[in-house]
């Protein structure tokens, strides 16, 4: 149960409308709920700001169903993340009602629009070296859009053409937290962060070649920029580095 239900619930309890036997058994489930293989944390949204995120990787499609019907009960918008196009399909068939995205792998449920920010509302900007980089940086976008956040994206403006990344100076500059996707050797964050004064998150992808080690020496480089003001997340994290971001666009609008 998000805070908007709960909100609503408690005062539809106040005028009347529903009765408190009613409005106790709607609350039972609160902190979680059991299924046998996993249990569901309907209290998170309430404590964090952010509801549960269904990680579908190594799940089977049936787990993935099932869960994320459950947490739809409970909530307006229900994401998936690491959803690959192989499961996708029998996933998509026990949930019709879905919106399923291959680039970023993310898949949602929705009742109704998801929340829009408005036109000036604090912003991330969410970058990338290469179009490779691509799927991870769409699961960041996404991810925040999905949480209520405004986005603005530009890819593919990686250090080997860096004047791609100087025609973003102002958006760059006027953003109030970027999430910087970058693989090969990661520079792009340090170039990043030494154009800003706002928080960069880094997130190294596993994308380059075999000295890359699979994003390992993107995630080096990036704990290593010599640029102040920069955290950074797991390789390929974009959901992660999302959450982050959010929590940041959310202090600043209070």
């Amino acid at each position: 149960m998000d805070q908007n239900k709960l909100e609503e619930l408690l005062s539809a309890v106040k005028d009347g409308i529903v009765p408190v036997e009613e409005a106790i058994k709607k609350l039972e489930a609160l902190p979680f709920e059991d299924l046998g293989f996993a249990r569901l944390d309907l209290h998170r949204d309430l404590r964090q700001g952010v509801p549960e995120v269904v990680f579908c990787q190594n799940k089977t499609p049936d787990q993935i169903i099932t869960i994320m019907k459950k947490l739809w009960d409970h909530h307006d918008h229900v994401l998936g993340t690491r959803l690959f196009p192989e499961a996708a399909e029998t996933v998509l068939k026990g949930l019709p009602e879905a919106e399923y995205d291959p680039i970023s792998k993310l898949i949602r449920l929705s009742k109704g629009d998801l929340p829009q920010p408005a036109e000036d509302a604090p912003y991330a900007m969410v970058v990338s070296g290469g179009t490779s980089d691509q799927p991870v940086a769409e699961e960041a976008a996404i991810t925040l859009e999905f949480l209520g956040s405004r986005v603005v994206r530009a890819y593919d403006i990686g250090v080997s053409g860096v004047h791609r990344l100087f025609d973003q100076h102002t958006l760059l500059t006027e953003a109030d937290v970027i999430i910087s996707v970058a693989g090969m050797e990661g520079a792009l964050t340090s170039v990043v962060g030494g154009l800003v004064s706002c928080p960069v998150i880094g997130v190294p992808t596993s994308v380059g070649y075999g000295a890359n080690f699979q994003g390992v020496s993107a995630l080096l480089a990036m704990l290593n920029a010599c640029a102040p003001g920069i955290a950074v997340v797991n390789i390929d994290n974009g959901f992660g580095a999302a959450v982050y971001a959010h929590s940041i666009l959310r202090r600043i609008c209070k």
